[in-house]
């Protein structure tokens, strides 16, 4: 991959690498924007299932929300056209805890941060850079690892990230959820979403909205909805298509060599062993 081809399509702000789908404008603002009290925000690393829990909070019934596009998607328009938003808003994002905008964290507003195996992580944004054209097309799994270990992919890496998020996972306004968890207990995963959003859902509902979104469901959805701007919850693309491609827990297997696996897991057990977070993945 030429550099050329990184610098048409990304840009460093901050230290960290940012699709041209979000304007320099736009992330040097963001400590201007205006959130309510009863905001939600819905953070994760790419890759590691803003959608899916999106579709789960779209698809509660009588919640009165609506799910908005991320909030470092576009230009300085952005903030005008969140406050368009009458209903309680759901604002997805990548970013890291410290560029999270200002107002955010004095009105403790509630947030929901999703994580997943980095491995599984590593991979599926591999596949996203190969088939996204707002982001480098890198030729081989090897160089893009590599790419991921250093941090120079989009949103930087993956470890400060998760590492920013895990210094506040006390504060009684963020809830802190895996993907893995999600695969093995959906309804499960929902209970402890619509508790912590004090929203009043019965468990027949749970399990309608469990088996609406269960990941084929959306899957088949994407595929008709395409293309609808309204719909976009991920500041990498408008393409619905792109989002879901496997959805597996464990599909890193079939990528890494082992002394892939071994580089990876000293890196982990270097930069995670204060992490309790860290101790999600200890089966994959």
């Amino acid at each position: 991959m030429s550099s050329q081809n990184q610098l048409n399509v990304l840009h460093k702000f901050k230290g960290i690498l940012f699709s041209t789908m979000s304007s320099e404008e736009l992330l040097n603002s963001l400590d201007s924007f205006d959130a309510r009290e009863d905001d939600v925000f819905l953070v994760s690393y790419p890759k590691s299932g803003t959608h899916w829990v999106a579709e789960v909070i779209g698809s509660i019934p009588n919640a009165k929300m609506t799910v908005t596009s991320p909030i470092e998607f576009g230009d300085i328009s952005k903030f005008e056209e969140l406050k368009m938003h009458s209903k309680r808003r759901v604002i997805p994002t990548h970013l890291n805890y410290d560029m999270l905008p200002r107002n955010i964290k004095q009105n403790q507003c509630k947030i929901i941060y999703v994580i997943r195996n980095p491995k599984d992580t590593a991979v599926s944004l591999f596949h996203y850079y190969r088939d996204n054209p707002n982001l480098p097309c890198i030729e081989t799994w090897a160089v893009f690892l590599e790419l991921f270990l250093r941090g120079d992919v989009v949103y930087g890496s993956w470890f400060d990230h998760v590492l920013s998020w895990e210094k506040h996972k006390d504060n009684k306004n963020i809830l802190i959820i895996s993907y893995e968890e999600m695969k093995k207990d959906l309804s499960k995963s929902i209970r402890k979403m619509t508790t912590f959003l004090d929203i009043n859902v019965s468990d027949s509902e749970i399990n309608k909205i469990a088996w609406k979104t269960s990941f084929n469901e959306m899957k088949n959805n994407a595929a008709k909805e395409n293309h609808d701007a309204n719909h976009t919850i991920c500041a990498l693309t408008s393409n619905r298509n792109l989002v879901f491609r496997k959805g597996a827990v464990g599909d890193w297997i079939n990528y890494f060599t082992s002394k892939q696996k071994r580089v990876f897991d000293e890196l982990f057990t270097q930069r995670m062993k204060h992490s309790e977070l860290a101790n999600h993945f200890e089966d994959y």
